[in-house]
């Protein structure tokens, strides 16, 4: 049988690379990642035994969120101090409102953002994202909450929250009277005054402590 000719090859002709594998992370990220949750802080504090009310409590964290928050370990060696910021917290974030749960992380983020808190953007970051089922937003939050499509009442809350943060002795009754035109009563007023105030003090504890997040943190609802 004869054989059919062979059409010549195209010299110019190259022949498609082969797709790359994926690479692995850097070996040096994976190690700084590892570390931010063995290594919560720059102080050496070794952790107290816990009462029992916070060992409850860290249960129930593993229970409900799959992890202890690493600012829940920091403060841990000193269990007056951790209780007290459980309750603190709780009682701001969790408890009844006229703000709803989103609104108060919104608060959190934008007050963090401002302060530039990696550990605070990083966790309630998480929560915006979680709680509005909008990746987008919550990542606008952290860069910067001006650029939002955000609502007049959630850009008046958060324009109070930022010049409280900000500049404190400049808040007067106009800025009151604007978040009262916006529709929150007096006891919203100080709920927002409320968390702002608490992320400002947890901004500062953890810039100085050089605090870090729980790495489950960051790729949380996106």
């Amino acid at each position: 049988m004869a054989k059919t000719a062979q059409k010549p090859r195209d010299p110019n002709h190259r022949r498609a690379p082969a797709a790359a594998p994926p690479k692995p992370a850097p070996a040096i990220a994976r190690v700084a990642a590892a570390r931010n949750d063995s290594e919560i802080t720059a102080l050496d504090l070794p952790p107290a035994p816990l009462t029992p009310a916070m060992e409850a409590y860290f249960a129930k964290c593993e229970e409900k969120l799959g992890f202890v928050p690493n600012v829940l370990k920091a403060y841990g060696f000193d269990m007056a101090k951790l209780e007290a910021f459980v309750a603190m917290y709780n009682d701001l974030m969790l408890a009844p409102s006229g703000l709803s749960k989103l609104e108060r992380e919104m608060i959190a983020v934008a007050v963090s953002s401002h302060n530039r808190c990696y550990y605070c953007l990083v966790a309630h970051g998480a929560a915006v994202r979680q709680l509005s089922g909008d990746p987008v937003l919550g990542e606008l939050m952290v860069m910067n909450y001006r650029v939002a499509p955000l609502s007049p009442r959630h850009r008046a809350m958060l324009d109070f929250a930022v010049k409280l943060t900000a500049e404190p002795w400049a808040v007067e009754d106009a800025d009151r009277a604007r978040l009262r035109e916006a529709g929150f009563s007096d006891r919203d007023i100080w709920d927002i005054s409320a968390v702002a105030a608490f992320f400002n003090m947890s901004n500062r504890v953890a810039s100085a402590t050089d605090m870090r997040p729980n790495t489950v943190y960051h790729a949380q609802a996106r």
